[in-house]
């Protein structure tokens, strides 16, 4: 059965797949990842946009310019390594904080250089304190979530529960800031809105699957023939299907907002959001399926109740394969004490020959073998009788 068959037969459920069961590859995977995102963090670092770090910000149309030419006007003007981007017909040249002298001194440097009138010059200066405040606020709101989390979770289902959803949220956060960091992507205010609306759509597809694994394990009990694993594997079999589709149909409208948007309209802004949106959704459904479940039931399967269900199954096991094993044996037993034996005295058989001991030199005794029914004695009629007399 070939690949494509296999995935086939598992989104119509007519299979199950056995993702729980295998816990070491998905960790693997998941390390991989993280250990690549860490180092992605550590050595390129993110790229945070002005709004963070502080600086002025320059945004005029010149279709006729390269980015040479922009970079040469800024440096002119005053400005230090400025950063140049372009969005279709409009630059965006980002520097460090100038003082309201240097920016119109920056300005009309375009205007002489570039042929762009200083009035058609936007720009935007943004202190280094209100940045810091920035930060400050995104990092509160992320701890006031994940709180909000743990307390709902624990409240509707479980801490174990909880404890499994949170890893996976970390899980994605550190993923998708490892993308931006080897992307050189730049980190503003709408990739933190991004970051904040996966951590709730993989929350959405960790609660789905959660709460459908409450619903089959609430059965089980000492006499089950069903371990919390393979009921847990039932449970995420059951709603994969439903989890991958809506991953589908959302990751669709967000892949042509990142990948047609940016490259054709030059949205800058929905860059900054649809490339968080795209990473975060596909670890989202990876992390919610792959590592918020095994992790799961890994933590569930510590419990003394679960431990006996699974201790009971192994011994029902042990007593059906023993009951097994002694039916053999009594069946092989039966069928050799059935047979006759070669060597009794007085078998006719094949038996060994009988002794010559005590017989003259050159006698032997014949062996014959009786092959058919004994024939008896033909007796004659009465009146050959008397007249034998």
């Amino acid at each position: 059965m070939g690949l494509r068959a296999v995935i086939s037969r598992i989104y119509r459920g007519e299979i199950s797949a056995d993702i729980v069961g295998k816990p070491k590859i998905w960790y693997g995977l998941s390390g991989a990842l993280l250990i690549l995102s860490i180092a992605g963090l550590l050595i390129q670092g993110l790229n945070f946009g002005v709004e963070f770090k502080g600086g002025s910000v320059f945004t005029f149309k010149s279709p006729s310019s390269s980015i040479e030419q922009v970079r040469s006007a800024a440096s002119d003007g005053g400005a230090h390594d400025p950063i140049v981007q372009k969005a279709g017909d409009d630059w965006r040249v980002t520097t460090q904080s100038l003082s309201s002298t240097q920016v119109t001194q920056v300005k009309e440097t375009i205007d002489k250089e570039l042929k762009v009138p200083a009035n058609k010059v936007s720009t935007q200066v943004v202190g280094a304190s209100w940045g810091g405040e920035i930060q400050k606020k995104a990092w509160q709101a992320l701890v006031v979530f994940m709180i909000l989390i743990i307390g709902y979770l624990s409240v509707a289902f479980e801490w174990r529960m909880a404890v499994a959803a949170v890893v996976a949220l970390v899980h994605d956060l550190i993923i998708t800031a490892g993308v931006y960091a080897w992307s050189g992507f730049e980190v503003t205010p709408a990739t933190l809105l991004g970051f904040l609306t996966i951590l709730g759509y993989s929350l959405y597809d960790a609660v789905v699957v959660f709460d459908m694994i409450k619903e089959v394990t609430k059965p089980l009990g000492p006499t089950s023939r069903t371990t919390y694993s393979e009921a847990a594997n039932q449970a995420l079999s059951s709603t994969l299907v439903r989890s991958l589709n809506t991953s589908l149909v959302a990751i669709l409208p967000v892949g042509a907002i990142l990948f047609i948007g940016t490259t054709l309209f030059g949205a800058g802004t929905l860059k900054d959001l649809s490339l968080a949106l795209f990473v975060g959704m596909i670890i989202g459904t990876y992390s919610s399926l792959c590592v918020a479940t095994p992790l799961l039931v890994q933590l569930k399967e510590r419990e003394p109740k679960y431990k006996q269900i699974r201790a009971n199954i192994a011994r029902r096991e042990q007593s059906a394969k023993r009951q097994v094993r002694s039916a053999k044996v009594r069946a092989a037993t039966g069928a050799s004490g059935d047979a006759p034996a070669d060597d009794e005295p007085g078998d006719d058989g094949d038996g060994d020959a009988p002794s010559t001991e005590g017989l003259p030199s050159g006698v032997t005794i014949k062996k014959v073998v009786q092959t058919g029914p004994r024939q008896q004695p033909r007796r004659g009629t009465r009146q050959q009788r008397r007249g034998g007399k």
